[in-house]
């Protein structure tokens, strides 16, 4: 992704950001991964220091999905004729990289989004993700960060607290994905936090010891299968 320079929100002063105004998930399959990780439109002003979002006019589109979706920073104070003079050429871009068969009625029809997060929930909903289990994996990690910072003493009580509630099979799986992330990028001190927190869960929750007894029960039907191979 090129780089753009740009005004820092903060001082005002010249900065460079890693800009990205159109995410057309039709002609780039990899622009959702972009916007969903928040890589895209990211400034450090190396002048003030800020780091942090860069408001700038965005466009989503996935032809499948029928999605076009607008979203303009109100922080801009722009009038809304201008904002469509900014967004329309993004939109002409999208409509002129599709074949003339796959140009449907909702090209003329986009979606504006009052604010990031907004549009960032219907991208989520297209995939059968909603408000309320985003919502919970939020939860999760607002967890996952106090039970690794807490003691052991006030690990035990808040996992008796949370046991059959934010501590579920999914609270399992997201710590497995953090683990495997930090190993990828060769975190070890995060990967052994991690691994000593599922340690404790499988010892002292009743949903930690049901994975343990179903992971035992997979492994012991692997063995038979292999000793009969």
């Amino acid at each position: 992704m090129p780089q753009t320079q740009t005004k820092c929100p903060r001082c005002g002063r010249p900065a460079m950001a890693d800009v990205e105004q159109v995410f057309d998930v039709t002609s780039d399959p990899q622009a959702k991964q972009r916007f969903l990780s928040g890589q895209s439109n990211v400034i450090q002003c190396s002048s003030c220091g800020f780091a942090g979002p860069l408001p700038v006019p965005i466009v989503y589109h996935d032809n499948e999905k029928e999605f076009l979706l607008t979203y303009f920073p109100m922080e801009l104070n722009v009038p809304v004729n201008e904002q469509e003079k900014q967004i329309g050429p993004l939109i002409k871009r999208i409509t002129d990289n599709l074949p003339p068969e796959k140009r449907k009625s909702y090209l003329f029809q986009p979606q504006t989004m009052f604010t990031f997060q907004t549009m960032l929930e219907k991208v989520l909903e297209g995939d059968g993700i909603t408000k309320d289990m985003v919502d919970a994996q939020q939860k999760q990690m607002q967890l996952l960060e106090k039970l690794i910072t807490a003691t052991p003493e006030q690990r035990t009580s808040i996992m008796q607290e949370e046991d059959g509630n934010l501590i579920d099979e999914n609270f399992l799986a997201l710590m497995a994905r953090i683990s495997e992330g930090a190993l990828a990028q060769g975190n070890q001190e995060a990967a052994k936090q991690v691994a000593e927190l599922q340690s404790d869960l499988i010892e002292q929750t009743e949903v930690g010891k049901q994975f343990k007894i179903q992971a035992e029960e997979v492994q012991a039907a692997m063995k038979e299968l292999q000793d009969a191979g």
